[in-house]
């Protein structure tokens, strides 16, 4: 039987996400030429944006494990062949 193609594409939710991250990867909402306090050698802004890609890199990662299905993907992971 084939299964529904789904595309994360048409997720509403996941572009929501998206955008938001992708805003807050940018630190323009930071006080001008402000660099303090410094964590482990990289300023504080710095560590917004290594965050913030790790959780654009989780989004994504989610969106195609669990939000991409295709057509005739077979779920069965008991290795039957």
């Amino acid at each position: 039987m084939l299964k529904l193609k789904k595309e994360p594409i048409k997720n509403v939710k996941l572009w929501i996400v998206l955008g938001v991250l992708f805003l807050l990867s940018v630190p323009w909402y930071l006080p001008v030429g402000s660099y303090k306090p410094i964590i482990f050698g990289l300023p504080y802004w710095g560590w917004i944006i290594i965050l913030d890609s790790i959780a654009i890199s989780a989004t994504i990662t989610y969106a195609f494990l669990f939000l991409w299905k295709v057509e005739g993907e077979d779920t069965n992971t008991k290795g039957d062949e």
